[in-house]
């Protein structure tokens, strides 16, 4: 069984005991995504429009990480300007649970 959720604008195919990267939450522990667009179980597919009202993935937060820095280098030709900056985005790994699928 796999799902098609929804965090922070972005979308994330996840199982059962997936650890996934998505962008920083404010939770403790437990965080439960209510925005599932597929569900594929065993026996039927369930697509949502644009989202499934019956479906729930539950996941734990393992941990808060940084990503890389990024440098951002900005310049105008002929005119000295130059300013140089970075950028490091903090991320969230989340453990899936369970997905549960109420009849």
């Amino acid at each position: 069984m796999y799902a098609i959720i929804e965090s922070g604008g972005k979308q994330f195919i996840v199982k059962e005991g997936d650890t996934v990267k998505v962008e920083k939450l404010n939770v403790k522990k437990q965080i439960t995504f209510n925005k599932v667009l597929f569900v594929d179980t065993d026996k039927e597919k369930l697509i949502g429009t644009p989202f499934l009202e019956n479906v729930k993935v539950i996941g734990e937060k393992v941990e808060d990480k940084k990503d890389k820095k990024i440098i951002v280098f900005k310049k105008k030709a002929k005119k000295g300007y130059k300013k140089k900056t970075g950028h490091r985005q903090t991320y969230s790994y989340v453990k899936i649970k369970k997905i549960e699928v109420e009849a």
